[in-house]
């Protein structure tokens, strides 16, 4: 008797560890580059920091960030997910409590590149494990929760910052430092986690794969020896990870998954990172409370985009995301004289409709690539938009600074037609596929 897909097996206990790990990550994630906004105006007078500096490490944990994503992906592909999700918070947590104890902005660039670093790792694997462990119709949910995970955590940074930045004169190291408690809460259900079963088969170690199947979902289920599968496996063994994935295989994968990851996050992190500055910059009056509907707007977005991130395809979630947020922040960026409250609720849409949008594009992603080159697709498509959004991030202060908040914004909107138009002609459709099945057609 052929056993069943095992990722047509029920929601079970094993399936709630594996992602309330991975939340508790995500919102560490989220605090991490969240809080630094905050914090380096706290800090700007303690480190001496120009516009030059303030650009460097809003940007130094994106940077990080490319190079962590682009070197995992690659390694969990050949060694498995789990040593790296297992491992990764513990060096987190090390690397946040050393910020308690900075005495330079050469030093804190330093800690913020290796923190990138780690959430690097995190930002492939996560997405990796879930993808392959968690069942098919409960995937959108569980990738997508992780949308809102990042929110939250970004929303507390900004709340906490807000909250804790005129207490003492040395309070933005404990506001940097805090981002170590939700990854503590995170490590016990890490540590346990399983391996994922359809990389052990890859790895020929198809016992244990089945060990684990039997354990966390019953018997009754395996994992189908499709041809797609199949074939991958022997292209695995044969030619390096990066070198598949810009064959004509998996060429339009690699080019869609990093285009719209970099397309979202430029204008995602740019603005994010520096709204306070940015309402500022417009001469919004109470710019930190308006600030502060922004980031409650990314939160809204992403608890929306879990609610209905399988009422849709992933297709036109996407690109109608991509459409109404550059409408959105053109409105700002083009037309002057708006009334504070007008300004204000068009970065509120832009902010929750492209937090929906991430939490459809963490879905989105791990469906576009099959098993053995999954880890290394996304490390490469995390890795590109992560370079975007580093080098946005840096840019964005020295850009208001030289040519004004509109310039700056106009290339926010410029990034997300971009995005759009690539979503349309090329993106293709994977809502429901069986994650080794062969790959849809573009733009279907």
């Amino acid at each position: 008797m052929i056993p069943a897909a095992f990722e047509d097996a029920p929601f079970q206990r094993t399936h709630w560890k594996l992602v309330s790990g991975a939340t508790a990550g995500y919102i560490s994630d989220g605090y991490t580059l969240g809080v630094v906004g905050i914090a380096l105006v706290a800090a700007q007078t303690q480190l001496s920091l120009s516009p030059a500096w303030l650009g460097a490490l809003g940007g130094g944990s994106l940077a990080g960030l490319f190079l962590g994503a682009l070197l995992s992906g690659s390694i969990a592909d050949r060694h498995g997910r789990r040593p790296i999700y297992a491992y990764n918070m513990a060096a987190f947590v090390g690397l946040s409590l050393l910020q308690l104890w900075v005495g330079s902005a050469a030093q804190l660039l330093l800690i913020r590149f290796l923190l990138g670093l780690v959430l690097g790792t995190d930002y492939v694997v996560c997405k990796a494990l879930l993808a392959e462990c968690v069942p098919r119709l409960n995937r959108g949910r569980a990738l997508s929760l992780m949308g809102v995970a990042w929110a939250v955590g970004y929303a507390l940074a900004y709340i906490a910052g807000f909250a804790l930045a005129d207490t003492s004169a040395g309070a933005w190291r404990w506001i940097l430092a805090s981002s170590a408690i939700p990854a503590l809460i995170s490590l016990p259900l890490r540590l346990t986690a399983p391996e994922s079963p359809s990389w052990l088969t890859l790895a020929g170690r198809s016992e244990e794969a089945q060990r684990i199947i039997d354990e966390c979902v019953g018997k009754g289920y395996g994992i189908p020896n499709t041809p797609a599968l199949t074939a991958a496996a022997g292209n695995a063994l044969q030619s390096s990870r990066w070198r598949q994935l810009l064959s004509s295989r998996y060429r339009n994968a690699t080019f869609m998954a990093s285009t719209l990851f970099f397309c979202l996050v430029v204008p995602y992190f740019a603005v994010s990172t520096f709204i306070p500055q940015v309402m500022a910059a417009l001469h919004v009056t109470g710019n930190y409370l308006a600030g502060l509907i922004y980031i409650l707007g990314l939160l809204a977005g992403s608890v929306g985009g879990f609610l209905v991130v399988d009422w849709f395809p992933r297709r036109i979630f996407v690109i109608g995301s991509f459409a109404i947020t550059a409408f959105a922040l053109l409105v700002s960026a083009t037309v002057s004289g708006l009334p504070d409250a007008v300004v204000v609720l068009t970065f509120t849409v832009f902010s929750c409709v492209l937090s929906a949008a991430q939490a459809q594009i963490y879905v989105y992603l791990p469906e576009l690539f099959p098993t053995p080159v999954r880890a290394s697709g996304l490390g490469i498509a995390v890795a590109v938009s992560r370079l975007g959004a580093a080098a946005g991030t840096s840019l964005l202060p020295l850009c208001v600074t030289h040519f004004g908040i509109h310039v700056a914004l106009e290339i926010c909107v410029a990034t997300l037609a971009l995005g759009g138009i690539a979503s349309y002609i090329w993106a293709p459709e994977t809502r429901h596929i069986h994650l080794d099945s062969p790959a849809p057609a573009s733009g279907a």
